[in-house]
């Protein structure tokens, strides 16, 4: 865990946090870089429904992904990323407006290779589970503007 790496940095407030995970309404509730893990709650925002009144299965990918993602970027060093290859959801039951909380985990980390698992739930019931695999690179150069 080096407190200089990017994930760190927005955590101490010295770089904004992106703006999916504003979009998001997320929040940490607990981060471990040792262990490779995170708990977050997200905001189910009425804007976020299908016509049947239930969170689109979008935002629950990406509240996992937002899940998973930040579990390994707690264990990167400065000047690394990890952007996801594939993304592997199974939804469980209709998520509704209101809160929800994202667990995940780094299963297993090679030299670049990372597999990550999550699960989302609602008032203690299991919404939706996923797995990802990313890949561990250099953090490319901030785009100048024109």
């Amino acid at each position: 865990m080096d407190k200089q790496a990017f994930f760190w940095r927005i955590m101490a407030g010295e770089l904004p946090p992106p703006r999916a995970a504003d979009t998001l309404g997320a929040r940490f509730t607990q981060v471990d870089g040792d262990a490779g893990t995170a708990e977050l709650t997200f905001d189910g925002k009425p804007g976020f429904t299908n016509p049947a009144g239930h969170i689109q299965g979008g935002f629950l990918a990406a509240m996992l992904d937002d899940t998973m993602g930040p579990a390994l970027a707690a264990t990167l060093k400065a000047g690394e990323f990890a952007p996801t290859l594939n993304l592997n959801l199974s939804f469980h039951r209709p998520a509704v407006v209101g809160p929800l909380t994202g667990r995940g985990r780094v299963v297993r980390r090679g030299r670049d290779i990372c597999f990550l698992a999550g699960e989302l739930y609602q008032n203690g019931e299991l919404v939706a589970s996923a797995t990802a695999t990313a890949i561990v690179r250099a953090m490319p150069a901030p785009a100048r503007e024109a």
